[in-house]
């Protein structure tokens, strides 16, 4: 483990040296990078763009599917490699949150997509998992200029909001049902355990005669106490 771990670092190395002096990266550097970002390598992508600063513009320009880096990380939902936007000055950050709006391809855009399903996947339950969404989604809107919010696409006419629902639509109907079989498993089980209760605060020490129902300890005065 601590041999692999060496060669990654010296990998890293090398990487950081073919990059750091690169205004037009390779494809090769590209596809390393968008490949590290699906699958949530946060060191090679925080070294390479430490390395060449200007990485962080890195635009998938071949297929024009993934966009930006951090707009990547949010589709892929990769919160680790998301997060190293805040180690990113402000006008930096408010620079990436602008980039793509042209095409309405912005960050918020990538926060309508559904989460991948590898990803959904490690979240138990369709409630919990809606809730993830919107966190990703109001983390998102949070950092990109509010104007972004209510800007309409250009094929849908539809805005950020609106594309959201659509697209969350499926999975917001399967929370709501697992939370109204939640709710009714949760009533069953107070029922019961409100006539447990019932039962035992009416039930007295040492029982009634079978014919007549009066308690056996009527007579006894800690019988007394006790009903008081």
């Amino acid at each position: 483990m601590k041999l692999k771990h060496l060669q990654i670092n010296k990998f890293l190395l090398r990487m950081g040296e073919v990059v750091r002096y690169q205004n037009n990266p390779h494809d090769i550097v590209k596809k390393s990078m968008f490949a590290a970002i699906e699958k949530g390598h946060v060191e090679f992508v925080s070294y390479i763009c430490r390395a060449n600063k200007e990485l962080i513009y890195i635009y998938d320009d071949v297929y024009e599917t993934k966009g930006y880096i951090f707009h990547f990380s949010i589709e892929c939902r990769q919160e680790k490699i998301y997060s190293l936007i805040y180690g990113l000055d402000k006008e930096t950050r408010k620079k990436i949150g602008l980039a793509g709006t042209e095409s309405m391809k912005s960050m918020l855009f990538s926060a309508c997509l559904l989460s991948p399903e590898s990803r959904l996947n490690h979240i138990q339950g369709a409630s919990l998992q809606m809730q993830r969404e919107l966190q990703w989604f109001k983390e998102v809107a949070r950092m990109v200029p509010s104007e972004i919010h209510d800007r309409r696409d250009n094929v849908n006419d539809l805005t950020t909001h609106e594309l959201f629902t659509i697209n969350h639509k499926n999975l917001k109907k399967e929370a709501e049902m697992s939370m109204k079989g939640t709710a009714t498993s949760c009533t069953v089980v107070g029922a019961l355990v409100v006539t447990i209760m019932f039962a035992v605060a009416f039930t007295v020490p040492g029982g009634n005669h079978s014919d007549t129902g009066i308690p056996l300890f009527i007579d006894k005065k800690l019988f007394m106490v006790f009903i008081v």
